[in-house]
């Protein structure tokens, strides 16, 4: 039998996102409506539901503890260097240091188990640091200048982009827990940066206009540097709980061609993370930076995963939040740091 698109909707349990509560049937279905809210950047479409967060089998995510043998196993740890593949350079190294042995303080190598044609690992630290939140603001600067040299090296051999990410966390991604980050050769945008490029143009972007007209009350943070401010804020159509942005409030599109200030971007980033893991405790998340080599509103965007996306999200591309970003901000901002 063949339903009609309101009660197909029904069946799947989302009636209430296609058609008005109706006199009918408000005595059968809960009386609170979600309503539909569309990212500026990127047209993702999000509904905020803090009642869900009551329904049965929900559950939130922390980082896994660190294992008693860790660091003692730990390939990325200084002294350890043979058990990675040959590094592609280091930073902060001494003096007369040959390749692959200690005395370095960012290394970058080749990944392991690459999924892409060019993919590097950079390690963040030769101590065994679990978290992005436990990193100096000096070694933060290293960690922006070796994605710049990596950057420069990729434009060198004509690759168009470099992803840069961060997986913290099993839940997240993560296949170690020292402190890391990834980055993507590609020979073309990312779907996810390219269906933002026309919303980020110099004319009309839709980034400058949201940090001109940002609520005070989402914003939890800012670095100045020269004329140029950086900012940190909680995103205000997030597709989860304690979503972030980071962003530099004047249009730049290449934060390669910047490393001060993405490494004052970093460092908020890591602020944001140690202010989530007061909240929540120590908690999983991605984090990537959306750059652009042209015209574009370069950022950060940091997503926790404290909860598990279903097919709603997978299946409908429609998010649904369980924390109004007013209230994430809130919290965040009152955390003991």
């Amino acid at each position: 039998m063949l339903l009609s698109a309101p009660a197909f909707a029904l069946a799947l349990g989302f009636a209430t996102l296609l058609r008005p509560m109706t006199d009918a049937n408000r005595s059968s279905e809960p009386s609170t409506r979600a309503q539909i809210l569309s990212d500026p950047l990127s047209g993702r479409e999000v509904i905020f539901a803090p009642a869900r967060t009551k329904r049965p089998g929900n559950h939130e995510a922390l980082r896994e503890p660190a294992a008693p043998d860790e660091a003692e196993n730990c390939p990325f740890c200084e002294g350890r260097e043979q058990e990675t593949p040959p590094e592609l350079f280091a930073l902060g190294t001494e003096k007369g240091r040959a390749p692959d042995t200690p005395g370095w303080k960012v290394r970058v190598v080749p990944n392991l188990y690459p999924a892409f044609e060019r993919q590097q690992v950079v390690v963040h630290t030769p101590t065994h640091t679990r978290s992005l939140a436990d990193l100096s603001d000096e070694q933060l600067v290293l960690i922006a200048a070796s994605w710049a040299e990596a950057a420069e090296r990729a434009w060198a051999q004509g690759f168009d982009h470099l992803l840069a990410v961060i997986n913290e966390g099993v839940a997240a991604g993560a296949s170690r827990p020292h402190s890391h980050s990834q980055l993507v050769w590609l020979d073309r945008l990312p779907p996810e940066v390219a269906a933002e490029a026309p919303r980020l143009r110099r004319d009309g972007c839709a980034l400058c206009a949201l940090l001109h007209d940002l609520d005070p009350a989402l914003k939890l943070a800012e670095r100045k540097l020269g004329d140029s401010t950086v900012s940190l804020a909680v995103a205000a159509t997030g597709r989860a709980p304690y979503e972030l942005l980071v962003a530099p409030d004047d249009h730049q599109p290449d934060a390669f061609g910047s490393g001060e200030l993405l490494a004052a971007a970093l460092a908020l980033a890591a602020e944001g993370v140690r202010r989530l893991n007061a909240v929540e405790g120590a908690s999983p998340f991605n984090l990537w930076l959306h750059n652009f080599q042209a015209d574009g509103h370069w950022h950060l965007e940091l997503v926790p995963r404290l909860n598990t996306y279903a097919a709603i999200e997978l299946g409908g591309g429609i998010f649904i939040n369980t924390l109004r970003p007013e209230e994430a901000a809130t919290r965040l901002r009152e955390a003991s740091l």
